[in-house]
């Protein structure tokens, strides 16, 4: 059974920073951040592959920076620069699509 441990969201102003969390006991299926934001679709952010090539969805270019740690069996993501309308629920997921995504973590940008 796969288990999600995300975290590292909150409330922060706009240009600030945050990072984001996903530790998965199955960490090779999770490479990918999708967000959603109230009333909604699940909207993807970036992922990276199995051979760390990292793609991002354009508005986070240059702002966001995915990563893995695969001895920890974690993926990160560091995001810079906030804007408000980077607030949504964060999920680490197995596709752009947020399949098999866990409890997800919710990041606010707001002064």
């Amino acid at each position: 059974q796969v288990q999600l441990v995300e975290s590292g969201g909150g409330l922060v102003q706009p240009g600030g920073s945050l990072r984001l969390s996903c530790a998965a006991n199955f960490s090779t299926l999770y490479r990918f951040w999708v967000r959603q934001a109230p009333g909604q679709e699940i909207h993807y952010v970036s992922h990276i592959t199995s051979g760390g090539t990292r793609y991002y969805e354009a508005s986070v270019e240059g702002r966001f920076i995915i990563s893995v740690d695969n001895a920890k069996k974690t993926l990160y993501l560091q995001m810079d620069n906030l804007r408000p309308n980077d607030s949504a629920i964060y999920y680490c997921a197995q596709d752009a699509f947020g399949a098999g995504r866990g409890q997800g973590t919710q990041v606010t940008v707001s002064s």
